[in-house]
């Protein structure tokens, strides 16, 4: 059976992905600390306020999700359920942190990857929740 509809696996490599892609966005902040000699924070520079935001917005939506899909995990939740969140969740933020690396205004691209980011967000928490209530109620009738 492939790695893909093993739910632990499928979210190891969720989990693997997530932190490559926030691995590259911190590389391309310092890339731009150094291009515009800025020691901390933004410096005052614009140059510095595209890779600053798309790693931060990174670090900010991007773990509760990756915990959303390791509860369901132990809840039982279905391989669907758990790429139903890992899918939309990674594509979103790749989309995302290309869009604001292209144009700290508002883009297309940009709310794209937000829109993908909320339907994982929502995919995720309805999925817990039912999964700790009804679910539980469910395998042990």
């Amino acid at each position: 059976m492939s790695v893909f509809m093993e739910p632990f696996h499928a979210f190891a490599i969720y989990l693997a992905i997530n932190a490559f892609i926030l691995l590259i966005l911190g590389i391309l902040v310092v890339r731009a600390r150094v291009t515009t000699q800025t020691d901390i924070g933004d410096g005052g520079k614009p140059a510095m306020a595209g890779p600053l935001r798309a790693h931060g917005n990174n670090a900010e939506w991007t773990p509760m999700a990756l915990l959303l899909i390791w509860a369901m995990v132990p809840l039982g939740g279905s391989i669907w359920l758990i790429h139903g969140v890992g899918v939309p969740l990674t594509i979103g933020r790749i989309v995302h942190a290309v869009g604001l690396s292209r144009s700290v205004g508002p883009s297309t691209l940009r709310f794209i990857g937000m829109v993908l980011t909320w339907i994982s967000y929502i995919v995720g928490i309805a999925g817990v929740l039912w999964l700790a209530f009804v679910g539980g109620a469910m395998a042990t009738s």
